[in-house]
């Protein structure tokens, strides 16, 4: 959509029926300024100075002062020399004339040129973007600051031409979850049967599956349009924000108000393993990682009976080739027993998969939650409160943590045979699940028996509490 959109200042007029999308007019008023923004002038020192820095040119003086400078550049706009500081010597200054004035600029190298946040290769592209930006500012800086007022983002061909799809998502209902209570009649049951039963009946987990957009700073080769508010992106270099994970390109400033509703794109996914769980799902379009969905049928086809199931380690290489498999592969890896006959590779790879996340199943946000739900001494109250922590998910999360209990609550049916109860897979899947935010060894340590106790509680409750 970039291409198109930004090949012209203008199109027609936009439709409200996708199908007959065409791009929005393309607000050329910041374009326009900064084509009469005020071009560098350099202005060189005519003798040779023996301190000059190798990494600046002719454009160095040295040591000079404020009054000097502002005399060589002789009033023209957008000339510029450097300078070493009278006050700080030893560090440098650039004198740029702009607006009938003469701005001094600390100047500094760590192997590109900067003043600010932008780095540039050269001291000229340094000054061009400065002069672009501080024409713009000073020319529109009412216009800017409203620009975000009327945005065209709802009628851009992004969001109209992906409603129908996000319309088939997978969502359980449609109003907003409540939370959990254990009402009747403005009365409390205290019967656990009671109280469980409310649990079961309680409202699910939505799964409207919206993602953040994964906006970074972007450098656009050539003019760019913002495709939320139609603007121009202004400057040399950064002009703006790109999301890496759907390419939609806007203004930092109006990065921040742009909806949740990044919609992946598969060529922009570069690996499956390690690659965050909303966006892998969102781009494939399933409810679940294939990771999970296809470990998880090879294991119960031909390994529910196999003695230390999730316990057992396969060979280190093998699982990395089965990682492997996905990333280049996607959902046509091959993990049939013809590829790879120990079961123990499955297992081991699903578990790779799980403990790779960049955010865990269980996320960092209600990672305390849970934590503190499992030091309620009451039963029920416990179970309570995991369910108020499982309703905080994000809702592809708490997907992946359904199926994947319930698959568990399957392992355990056969546990004569595979030695593998709750309390065992909960000691196994804790601390895959389940990491603490700030990544501390003591108190990964600490809370190993209360991630134990949530993993084993999620498994033997499935049925009540999804």
């Amino acid at each position: 959509m970039a291409a198109s959109s930004n090949s012209s200042l203008s199109g027609s007029s936009v439709s409200s029926d996708p199908e007959d999308y065409q791009p929005p007019i393309w607000k050329s008023y910041l374009y326009q300024l900064q084509q009469e923004a005020p071009r560098p002038k350099r202005i060189t020192c005519p003798q040779e100075i023996e301190s000059r820095p190798k990494y600046y040119g002719r454009e160095f003086h040295g040591l000079i002062s404020r009054e000097q400078a502002d005399e060589l550049l002789g009033g023209a706009e957008g000339a510029y020399l450097i300078r070493e500081s009278q006050r700080q010597p030893g560090t440098c200054t650039l004198a740029l004339r702009f607006g009938g004035q003469t701005l001094n600029y600390r100047l500094f190298y760590d192997g590109k040129h900067f003043v600010g946040e932008k780095r540039f290769e050269s001291v000229h592209d340094l000054v061009t973007d400065g002069l672009i930006t501080l024409y713009i500012e000073t020319k529109a800086s009412e216009y800017i600051a409203k620009m975000t007022t009327n945005p065209i983002y709802q009628h851009l061909g992004y969001t109209s031409l992906l409603r129908d799809k996000i319309t088939h998502r997978l969502n359980r209902a449609r109003s907003e979850p409540k939370r959990v209570t254990f009402q009747q009649d403005d009365k409390i049951s205290t019967s656990p049967a009671g109280r469980r039963s409310a649990l079961k009946d309680g409202p699910e987990k939505l799964c409207n599956y919206e993602k953040v957009h994964n906006f970074k700073v972007h450098t656009f080769r050539g003019p760019h349009w913002c495709e939320y508010c139609a603007n121009f992106m202004w400057g040399l270099i950064a002009q703006g924000v790109r999301c890496s994970d759907c390419g939609l390109n806007v203004h930092k400033q109006c990065s921040k108000l742009v909806p949740s509703d990044c919609q992946p794109d598969l060529r922009r996914i570069k690996k499956v393993f390690s690659c965050d769980l909303t966006t892998l799902v969102k781009a494939h379009n399933t409810p679940r990682p294939m990771v999970l969905d296809m470990c998880i049928r090879e294991i119960e086809q031909r390994g529910l009976k196999s003695e230390g199931l999730y316990r057992v380690s396969g060979f280190t290489e093998h699982i990395e080739d089965v990682r492997l498999a996905f990333d280049r592969d996607g959902e046509k890896a091959d993990i049939s027993a013809n590829a790879y006959p120990d079961i123990n590779t499955i297992t081991g790879a699903l578990k790779l998969y799980l403990r790779d996340l960049p955010i865990p199943v269980i996320t960092y946000d209600v990672y305390s939650k849970f934590i503190q739900a499992a030091k309620i001494n009451d039963p029920d109250a416990r179970l309570e409160a995991i369910h108020d922590g499982l309703l905080q998910l994000p809702p592809a999360h708490y997907e992946t943590l359904r199926y994947l209990m319930t698959h568990l609550k399957r392992v355990t049916m056969y546990e004569k045979d595979n030695l593998m109860n709750a309390e065992n897979l909960g000691i196994v899947f804790g601390p895959t699940l389940m990491q603490p935010p700030d990544q501390n060894t003591l108190a990964s340590l600490n809370d190993m028996r209360h991630q134990k106790l949530i993993i084993q509680l999620l498994i033997e409750h499935e049925d009540i509490l999804f």
